[in-house]
């Protein structure tokens, strides 16, 4: 089996002691540093706390198919962006391998999953979704911005199967623009619906006018879910 491929990240250090972490996940064909960057200018002061770190990895290039195979900075690939059609498993569940190397760094380092946290923007909501619901259950949370889940996705049966079988499962936040893409605006809206059919507790919050961007109001309303669920605390 290969070895698992190291990915380019940059991280904000928390400014005091080290007791919870979050990864979030940048959009197609960003980078960790300009989502970085995209938080920085939306949200004041940044999105940085006294005892979490945050972590803003970098997808590697690949052939992205609904770019003729252009090379982009994607999580995984897609036959085509429409609810419709199948995902894309090879590409997700190896980028989900790859993403838990940065999840067992911060176990070694002595955070564990339940005070960690995973979330992203567009792809990289999506992408968060599968690596929590699916391979890493036990994490504080998942969040998805502007994001959205193909209709039959997989993990909506890993997140029933899961509940059928009293299993824990993490809470969603999810948020999307009313004046994003009128059709992906219903798919993430749709993606909150099945999740919860399926058995997770989740929140959808909708933006009127906010387009497929972020938002100031909507980071601090996600700041303070975050501090929600990853309180500072001397016992973690």
């Amino acid at each position: 089996m290969a070895a698992v491929r190291k990915l380019r990240m940059c991280a904000v250090s928390p400014t005091g002691k080290h007791s919870a972490s979050l990864i979030f996940l940048h959009g197609s064909g960003d980078t960790g540093q300009g989502l970085r960057a995209w938080v920085r200018d939306v949200l004041v002061p940044e999105l940085a706390f006294s005892h979490i770190r945050v972590i803003y990895p970098t997808a590697p290039a690949r052939p992205y198919t609904p770019m003729r195979g252009a090379l982009s900075t994607v999580w995984f690939d897609r036959y085509k962006i429409s609810r419709d059609c199948p995902e894309h498993l090879e590409s997700i569940d190896t980028m989900c391998s790859t993403l838990g190397s940065i999840i067992q760094d911060e176990l070694n380092a002595g955070i564990p999953k339940h005070r960690m946290l995973i979330g992203g923007f567009s792809m990289g909501g999506a992408m968060a979704l599968h690596l929590a619901c699916r391979y890493h259950p036990d994490v504080a949370g998942v969040f998805a911005l502007s994001s959205f889940l193909n209709q039959d996705s997989v993990t909506y049966q890993a997140v029933e199967e899961r509940f059928r079988a009293g299993l824990p499962l993490p809470e969603l936040f999810q948020c999307h623009g009313t004046s994003d893409e009128l059709v992906l605006c219903q798919w993430g809206e749709d993606t909150s619906m099945l999740l919860k059919k399926a058995g997770m507790t989740t929140t959808f919050h909708s933006f009127p006018g906010l387009y497929h961007q972020l938002s100031g109001p909507e980071m601090e309303m996600l700041r303070s879910w975050i501090l929600n669920k990853l309180p500072q605390t001397t016992t973690s």
